[in-house]
């Protein structure tokens, strides 16, 4: 028995519905599943009584939510404690970030970052949101800029930041490719690379929603996880890619990147906020914080 297991306990009961619970802790389903059955052969006894349609709590598992409860808040108070204590010693910052805010914002922030706290250092950790934020209930990373879930934990405390813009990433001898911008219509037709939506939701609504407003039918060829392995895709031929305008950065051959027409206008499917655990004291972290808010318009004009 795990911390992370008694929160995917305590959030499925909560909810009496796992997609909701696996998307409150930012995780697949299955995931949250997996966890919760080795808990209960952990206890030796069902917690949830599940069938395709409904959840519900068995007796044992009423009885232990209390139990549950009253464990991961003492864990997170001794977390919260302790972490202080050692922040007061430690030079460190362990920020998450997704990958295009790891590309584009995260330079920009740790450069002015660096001017008012030269004796921080920062460890970068960049992974996809739903691996980034039990990283950060659990007190690996102290703060993590992400896709912000649409049920956020009520651990979490979430500053929304700003849209990030699109672009088109083409092969740089495509015909599309010597285009100042391009808008949706362009596209129709042409083989298209998207984001796998169990891991990357926003990224994948976005192509597929704009083609959906401009009244065409997507014709997605490939679905890759990572957006270096997309951009590579894209070099090779294979298809072009809807990407945040950040993606640019990832200097790849063979790849032009053409401006969305509108995209300032209408990319509100690309959010990215700030993530921390509520109520956990961390001067280092609140010190980020305070110079993202104040340097926000700043950063979103670059976005």
């Amino acid at each position: 028995m795990d911390l992370h297991q008694l929160r995917c306990f305590v959030a499925a009961a909560e909810d009496l519905h796992f997609g909701r619970a696996a998307q409150r802790l930012g995780m697949l389903p299955s995931a949250l599943g997996r966890h919760i059955r080795l808990l209960e052969e952990d206890l030796g006894t069902r917690l949830l009584a599940r069938t395709t349609r409904h959840v519900a709590l068995t007796e044992d598992g009423a009885a232990f939510l209390d139990e549950a409860r009253s464990l991961l808040a003492r864990a997170d108070e001794l977390t919260a404690r302790f972490r202080d204590r050692g922040r007061s010693r430690a030079t460190t910052l362990r920020l998450g970030a997704i990958d295009s805010a790891a590309a584009g914002l995260v330079p920009l922030l740790l450069q002015d970052f660096q001017d008012r706290r030269p004796d921080v250092t920062v460890r970068l950790v960049e992974d996809k949101t739903i691996r980034l934020v039990p990283r950060l209930l659990s007190g690996r990373i102290d703060l993590a800029l992400i896709r912000p879930p649409e049920t956020p934990d009520k651990a979490l405390e979430i500053l929304f930041l700003f849209h990030e813009s699109a672009v088109v990433a083409v092969p740089e001898d495509h015909a599309l490719a010597g285009r100042d911008r391009l808008a949706v219509a362009d596209l129709a037709g042409e083989p298209l690379i998207v984001p796998d939506r169990r891991s990357r939701p926003h990224s994948h609504d976005l192509t597929v929603k704009l083609f959906a407003e401009a009244g065409l039918q997507p014709d997605i060829a490939q679905i890759a996880d990572e957006k270096q392995t997309i951009v590579n895709l894209v070099a090779a031929g294979l298809g072009v890619a809807i990407v945040p305008r950040w993606t640019s950065r990832l200097a790849t051959r063979g790849v032009r990147y053409v401006r969305l027409e509108g995209a300032k206008a209408t990319m509100d499917r690309l959010p990215l906020a700030a993530a921390w655990v509520r109520d956990a004291r961390d001067a280092v972290r609140d010190d980020m914080v305070a110079l993202l808010r104040s340097r926000l318009d700043r950063y979103a004009d670059q976005a």
